[in-house]
């Protein structure tokens, strides 16, 4: 597990904090580019990276359409709101984590 100590109030601190690149997926979209670079460096299905319980995925009826899509296609839907794109995503180094897996994150 990692557990990051901080006091709100101290300025190294918040430098600290900021260093931990937290990105809200709702403000901040993923780029095309940096979906692609993703995908590849995870070694996962493109699937992988969609919300597929979530209520923008089901209300545009997805399950039905990703599958006629072609992977340009998919990268460009993903990149054009965050809430489609499957979370938490774990970026470190070398590799990637889509979606809490407990096991892969302790191994961390």
């Amino acid at each position: 597990m990692n557990l990051f100590i901080w006091y709100p109030k101290c300025s190294t601190c918040q430098k600290a904090r900021q260093a931990l690149e937290l990105r809200d997926i709702t403000k901040d979209n993923p780029t095309k580019e940096e979906l692609k670079q993703w995908i590849k460096k995870s070694n996962l299905p493109l699937k992988s990276f969609f919300n597929t319980s979530g209520l923008l995925y089901r209300a545009q009826n997805l399950k039905v359409k990703i599958p006629h899509m072609s992977e340009e296609e998919q990268i460009d839907l993903l990149s054009t709101d965050g809430m489609l794109v499957k979370r938490p995503i774990l970026i470190t180094k070398d590799k990637i984590i889509v979606g809490y897996k407990k096991k892969e994150y302790e191994n961390l």
